[in-house]
């Protein structure tokens, strides 16, 4: 692998501000514009950042994708998850105002784990997914 020490440097400050920046997206989308795909598509962009410039082995070893395929499936769930807790509250499927005493507070709820399993599946399915290609024709992936 070629050694851009510059680009190198640069990745290894912009990663972690990258992250953080996601991490705002995905927890201010209940009150302006954001929330879970455009945090998971921010922080699946700080790991394929993260690959480009360390190489795809060391983003494996940080990012492993057993991980990420439990990562897939648990986003997939904590979604469905909040519309059975509704159905099992007594309310409609992702009926969020049954989620606690106060409507408003279920519905800060219900949006809050919604939008954080929506971000986890498309944060760990674009991982994935460049890793399968960036892997692809090399003998030992």
């Amino acid at each position: 692998m070629i050694r851009h020490v510059i680009l190198r440097v640069l990745s290894k400050l912009l990663i972690p501000l990258i992250m953080l920046f996601a991490l705002y997206v995905q927890f201010h989308g209940d009150y302006g514009p954001g929330g879970g795909f455009q945090a998971g598509v921010i922080f699946g962009a700080a790991i394929i950042l993260y690959a480009l410039m360390f190489g795809l082995e060391a983003a494996k070893r940080a990012f492993p994708p057993r991980v990420l395929e439990f990562l897939m499936a648990f986003g997939v769930l904590l979604y469905g998850g909040v519309g059975v807790a509704a159905i099992l509250e007594g309310g409609n499927f992702l009926d969020y105002s049954v989620l606690s005493h106060d409507p408003v507070h279920g519905q800060h709820l219900g949006i809050l784990f919604v939008e954080l399993g929506v971000g986890i599946t498309v944060a760990s399915v674009m991982a994935t997914l460049f890793f399968l290609f960036a892997g692809r024709g090399r003998a030992d992936v």
